[in-house]
């Protein structure tokens, strides 16, 4: 599961948090009613945001929801659902994106992916993501034709990348996809004069997490000698972090000019949740009550025990000895995936055997001040105009 968009459910308080949910167990089933089990695979915080979207600009008369029966995600309990066309361009969109991130790493050697049976596998389930992609996103009125041409032209430009390229020229096939994607949403929801506001907003967006993305793995990225965005044209982290900020102000604009029904959820997630995201990767906010890595509270909260720095972490545990070997561990991954048990609450590492929490429950919770419902106001308003949530948006 990936995305920039994985907010804390602290801060999204109970009812938008149980909103969040819905969509994101609705792209889920979206992707196993249409393609089967291991197609929930390319379930992604980011695809969720079309579906999320969709339902903000539709009517409320409770078509969009359908309840679901027991999940290990839910703790084996029934939940009401997102489903419908929002769910499905949701689901198209993530699979041709996941298509695409397979892809990425396949043409820079990533891991298993550089050898040549594994990524002759991968290659087929990329090809085959795309034809879901494209079946799904017709059945909803979208071609998803212009998402694969992105890719495509995406790998020539970064050829053609060199110390001076702008590199609002690298992101511009993200951009124009994620524009796309975005913009479609108010055709399912039957407001047309929403599709240039949301246009933009999804062009900003798409330029967001190609930033994002590039600042997260530059490092990881010049240690292996992969290609990165932001080394290739000679793009320092201040000019990055102008441009980051500029696309987050564009998204709020955009969105004041769109028309929703009910739009908290959405503003939420491209107003505050995005913002989080952006200081995340530039390393400038921290939190004293998110999850420790290791053992002890996480150094840097302003409010962790013993002050800005807190104390030192206990040394971890010494790796088990029981580890299950390549072929056991398969079997049991498969397991954990088809029943998303990996996806939320507790399950045992199919190979260490550890104890691990699920994706979902991983909250992001920096810039939360030491404060557990940071912009909870936020549930109450209308887009955080006139509540006292200091957002300044």
């Amino acid at each position: 599961m990936f995305g920039i968009v994985r907010p804390c459910r602290h801060r999204l308080g109970e009812r938008l948090g149980a909103e969040w949910l819905a969509h994101l167990c609705g792209l889920c089933l979206a992707l196993r009613g249409d393609h089967g089990q291991f197609a929930r695979l390319v379930t992604n915080y980011d695809g969720l945001l079309v579906s999320v979207l969709t339902e903000a600009q539709a009517d409320r008369d409770g078509a969009g929801r359908r309840t679901a029966g027991p999940c290990p995600l839910r703790g084996m309990r029934g939940a009401s659902v997102a489903q419908g066309e929002g769910a499905r361009l949701a689901a198209a969109v993530s699979l041709v994106l996941a298509s695409a991130k397979m892809r990425d790493h396949m043409l820079d050697g990533d891991g298993l992916l550089a050898r040549r049976p594994v990524a002759v596998a991968a290659r087929r389930v990329a090809a085959a993501w795309d034809k879901a992609g494209h079946r799904t996103g017709a059945a909803v009125g979208f071609d998803t034709a212009v998402l694969v041409h992105a890719v495509d032209r995406q790998s020539g430009i970064e050829t053609l990348a060199e110390p001076g390229t702008p590199l609002l020229t690298v992101t511009e096939p993200t951009e124009t996809a994620t524009a796309a994607a975005f913009a479609h949403t108010a055709v399912l929801a039957g407001r047309p004069g929403n599709r240039g506001p949301l246009a933009e907003a999804g062009r900003l967006f798409g330029r967001l997490a190609h930033l994002l993305d590039a600042v997260e793995d530059q490092a990881a990225d010049a240690a292996s000698g992969a290609w990165n965005p932001l080394t290739a044209t000679g793009t320092d982290r201040v000019e990055a972090r102008r441009l980051a900020d500029d696309a987050l102000h564009g998204i709020r604009l955009a969105l004041r000019d769109a028309e929703f029904t009910d739009g908290r959820l959405a503003h939420v997630l491209l107003a505050h949740e995005l913002r989080t995201s952006v200081d995340r990767a530039f390393g400038t906010s921290t939190c004293s009550h998110r999850a420790p890595e290791a053992y002890g509270p996480a150094p840097g909260g302003p409010y962790a025990p013993g002050g800005p720095t807190g104390p030192p972490p206990f040394p971890p545990e010494p790796p088990r000895r029981d580890r299950r070997g390549l072929l056991a561990g398969c079997l049991v991954w498969a397991g954990l995936a088809c029943t998303c048990q990996m996806c939320c609450g507790t399950f045992e590492d199919p190979w260490s055997r550890e104890r691990r929490e699920g994706l979902c429950g991983q909250c992001d919770c920096s810039g939360c001040d030491g404060c557990c419902d940071c912009c909870s106001c936020c549930d109450g308003c209308d887009g955080c105009d006139g509540c006292d949530c200091g957002c300044s948006c």
